[in-house]
């Protein structure tokens, strides 16, 4: 299984349930990595989603313990179906290969957080890419493995 994220320099990934950063670069890369795929995410990410409507081209498992009822995805209510509940990284990067991360230059308040992979002995970087920048943001992708 494999991971995609956007974190900030402190490994945030959102606050107030939203993302921090939107970079069209990034996005592109997700739909690249992904289509043709099953995407695992989160209720709350999907709420992020132009209104709030699972991805085309994917096939869509939404982690909630919530009763949805989503056109076009798949809800699951435990992690045997799909995660446990609570933080989707959290719960599901136990199971990850492989996790490419997009990180950005800067560090806005966050109160949603990935795990720091750098910080962690499980894994290491594979690759990682130049700098680019977009609408003031700088960032890189960065390609890390489990050991």
């Amino acid at each position: 299984m494999t991971a995609i994220v956007c974190v900030s320099q402190s490994w945030g990934i959102g606050r107030d349930g939203a993302l921090l950063f939107r970079i069209s670069a990034d996005h592109k890369r997700f739909r690249t990595l992904t289509v043709g795929k099953t995407v695992i995410l989160g209720h709350k990410t999907l709420d992020t989603f132009p209104g709030g409507k699972p991805l085309k081209d994917r096939r869509n498992i939404v982690l909630s313990h919530r009763d949805l009822d989503v056109s076009g995805a798949e809800i699951a209510h435990s992690f045997d179906e799909a995660a446990a509940l609570g933080g989707v990284y959290m719960a599901l990067l136990s199971r990850c290969d492989r996790v490419y991360v997009t990180k950005v230059d800067s560090d806005p308040d966050a109160d949603s957080f990935f795990p720091n992979l750098d910080d962690n002995p499980d894994w290491r970087i594979e690759s990682e890419s130049e700098t680019f920048e977009e609408n003031g943001l700088k960032f890189r992708y960065v390609d890390y493995v489990r050991k």
